[in-house]
């Protein structure tokens, strides 16, 4: 009976695998052969006759199987090496897609070989079951929670594949943009493009905001103890939504609608006469992020199923007055908030920025909805859905 519940497990896991499309549509990549819609290869010639195209899809085709066959063998070798109860949390989290807690999946530290080249566990566990077009475990980084954070070269390794995200990238910066070009002198200041907090500025603009909102959703007599490391403002469009939230634990998770989900719920927040915009929007926020507080800084990882944008004074260009708005995709994690960088911009900002106020620890998430100069919102106020996070100075 252990045995067989074992094997039930493990073809599970194996049914649940992510096949990427042959279109490359899910941007993932085509398994290292350039297949047409047809299934076979695309070749050089014009008009190859069909006795060539029939023969060169069966290679195709042999050669699909033989790989699948050989990652088949490699995922079964490496599952059967878990225990039950890790073959259970690992099949929690990848049907649930990582919306239900589950535990680490720890295996020893050794190399599987597929296509003749060698692979960690969790790259593998990665590739199968989140990111087909995963290369490298240097793109993967373990969430705080994770048994495998902070620890670069022990002997075991979690290979729980929502245990880890991907790192953004570097990107082309856009273009430079002025916060206040000439055209727009004439016209009413945005307060969305000023450098003040939009808690501060807004607040008693909104005819949903009054002054005793400005206090701690999570406040209790044991709490007030503790120190606290950021606030969350939720805003739909110019409107504060709710409370602030004020985050004690290193880590929180900021969602619409997650399955046993604990932290900031923006889907018990309750607004009349929304449009159906922000509707719309808030429908793809689902599991949302999660916010943590690392040794060298904020991260967020976007655990929805659609991009999440970022902006924060650690991603602009220091010293030029550039607006740069990053594109985060599902299951990536940017470093949203540098903490070195920050000592050094709040230092240039007295003597650069002496021309109005500046907010050196404000970050900027929008749901769904990207602003700046390559989208045809300027302004976050645009935005249908999005968050402030205001660090505070104790690190």
């Amino acid at each position: 009976m252990f045995r067989s519940k074992r094997s039930g497990l493990v073809r599970r896991l194996w049914r649940s695998r992510v096949i990427p499309d042959r279109d490359g549509g899910d941007g993932s990549a085509r398994s290292g052969h350039d297949l047409g819609a047809t299934g076979s290869f695309k070749i050089p010639e014009k008009n190859p006759s069909a006795e060539i195209r029939a023969r060169r899809g069966r290679e195709a085709r042999s050669r699909l199987l033989l790989l699948e066959q050989e990652l088949k063998a490699v995922t079964y070798s490496l599952l059967k090496r878990l225990k039950e109860r890790s073959l259970d949390s690992l099949l929690e989290a990848v049907e649930s897609r990582g919306g239900m807690p589950s535990g680490c999946v720890l295996v020893a530290r050794t190399e599987v070989r597929l296509g003749g080249q060698a692979a960690p566990p969790h790259l593998l566990l990665g590739k199968l079951f989140r990111w087909p077009d995963l290369q490298h475990p240097a793109e993967l980084k373990p969430l705080c929670e994770c048994q495998s954070f902070g620890v670069a070269d022990g002997p075991t390794v979690c290979c729980n594949p929502y245990h880890f995200s991907r790192l953004c990238g570097p990107e082309s910066p856009p273009p430079p943009y002025s916060r206040l070009s000439p055209n727009d002198e004439q016209k009413p200041l945005d307060l969305s493009d000023s450098t003040l907090s939009y808690t501060e500025t807004e607040a008693t603009n909104s005819p949903n905001v009054t002054p005793g909102d400005f206090s701690d959703a999570s406040t209790s007599p044991d709490a007030v103890k503790r120190s606290h490391w950021c606030n969350v403002a939720y805003w739909e469009h110019r409107t504060r939504v709710g409370r602030l939230y004020t985050v004690y634990e290193q880590s929180v998770s900021i969602f619409y609608d997650l399955p046993q989900g604990n932290g900031f719920c923006l889907g018990q927040l309750n607004l009349e006469n929304r449009s159906e915009t922000v509707r719309r929007t808030r429908s793809k926020i689902g599991y949302g992020i999660l916010l943590s507080k690392e040794p060298d800084g904020v991260w967020a990882y976007n655990r929805s199923e659609h991009p999440i944008f970022v902006n924060s004074p650690t991603l602009d260009i220091p010293n030029c007055r550039t607006l740069i708005v990053r594109k985060v995709m599902p299951g990536y994690s940017i470093k949203v908030f540098d903490y070195e960088k920050s000592c050094l911009l709040q230092h240039t900002a007295d003597l650069d920025y002496a021309d109005g106020p500046y907010d050196p620890n404000s970050v900027r998430i929008s749901f769904a909805k990207g602003w700046g100069p390559c989208y045809s919102r300027q302004f976050i106020t645009s935005c249908p859905c999005w968050l402030e996070i205001l660090l505070s100075n104790n690190r």
